[in-house]
């Protein structure tokens, strides 16, 4: 009897340390250094079961056994699920860092900036360039969708980021017209949204915006034609760019855009105007001012009357000749027609 308690507790003992001897092993697997080299960014795919995600990270050097991840995610399953997503891992990281990161990490934030002034082609031709977004771009209405700067993850749908972007531009829009100048010879939010548009592409200047708005409201008011060169380029191209100034033809060409030939605002925006443009034109400069012309260092040179504004653009076309007689290849470069408003 007692040989068989003495064998007994042996064998306990050694089942004991052969267990230990296990954990030990086992601890030591989850806690070792990784073979990474330096951080790395990974993207885990969607849908991936824990063999799909072992093979990623094995793939991109993260891990350097698949089994040893399979079996140490398996044992830590209490901890929670693994997640998709883009996720940074460090130099070094062993499978118990890479398993809390892919538990309780944020994923990477992305940014997508849309520029100010771009036309509803060009960002659709822009989100479908952007790496890390799904599915198809959705139509986009011009001037619909804010420019601004968005955060998305890897695997964000560019429709979710239209929709976004889209009802910024509605809060902005509806804001801006709440807090509104008043007498402005505006009727609502959208017709705000369309002279915002014009402002946008007249100027890339934030600090000329409320200035050239101040021009086109006063304009409205007079009843005058807006003659803005950025609508005869829309007309011209149907909604698409131009690297040239319009030519004579096409300042003359009956179109509904056209502010050359048709008073009042064109029926819809030109562009997607930013914040700094839409609170120019709800909250304009009081000037006087009915005409502004390049003056040849990016920005505009403003003129309450004609004759003040043919001495302005007398002004732009010398300075445009002197800087095409230093150039040498001037000679052989037509000449373009001086912006006229």
């Amino acid at each position: 009897m007692f040989r068989f308690l003495r064998f007994l507790l042996v064998l306990v003992l050694l089942l004991g340390g052969a267990v230990a001897a296990a954990g030990a092993f086992a601890w030591s697997r989850l806690t070792a250094a990784g073979p990474l080299t330096e951080q790395k960014t990974v993207v885990v795919p969607r849908g991936a079961n824990t063999e799909g995600i072992s093979e990623a990270l094995l793939r991109a050097g993260v891990i350097d056994s698949g089994p040893s991840f399979t079996i140490a995610a398996w044992a830590t399953r209490p901890e929670g699920p693994l997640r998709a997503g883009e996720y940074v891992f460090p130099a070094r990281g062993s499978l118990r860092d890479i398993l809390e990161i892919l538990r309780t990490a944020r994923p990477v934030q992305r940014r997508l900036t849309i520029p100010e002034g771009l036309l509803a082609r060009q960002i659709v031709t822009l989100l479908d360039r952007t790496e890390g977004l799904t599915g198809e771009t959705p139509a986009i209405e011009e001037g619909a969708v804010l420019p601004e700067t968005y955060a998305y993850q890897w695997g964000d749908t560019r429709a979710a980021v239209v929709r976004k972007a889209t009802a910024d531009m509605g809060e902005t829009l509806r804001e801006a017209w709440a807090a509104r100048a008043q007498g402005l010879p505006l009727q609502s939010a959208r017709e705000a949204l369309v002279l915002a548009s014009i402002v946008e592409r007249e100027t890339g200047q934030a600090s000329e915006r409320a200035k050239v708005a101040s021009v086109f409201i006063n304009r409205l008011r007079r009843g005058m034609p807006l003659q803005s060169d950025p609508t005869v380029t829309y007309a011209a191209t149907d909604g698409a760019t131009l690297d040239r100034p319009p030519t004579r033809a096409e300042l003359d060409r009956d179109h509904p855009f056209n502010t050359y030939r048709v008073r009042g605002l064109p029926p819809g925006p030109i562009a997607s105007p930013g914040k700094d443009a839409i609170r120019a034109v709800t909250r304009p400069e009081n000037t006087d001012f009915l005409f502004f012309v390049a003056d040849g260092t990016g920005g505009h040179a403003f003129a309450r009357t004609l004759e003040e504004h043919n001495r302005n653009v007398a002004r732009w076309r010398e300075g445009r000749e002197a800087a095409r007689a230093a150039t040498p290849a001037a000679a052989s470069t037509p000449a373009t027609p001086a912006p006229a408003r």
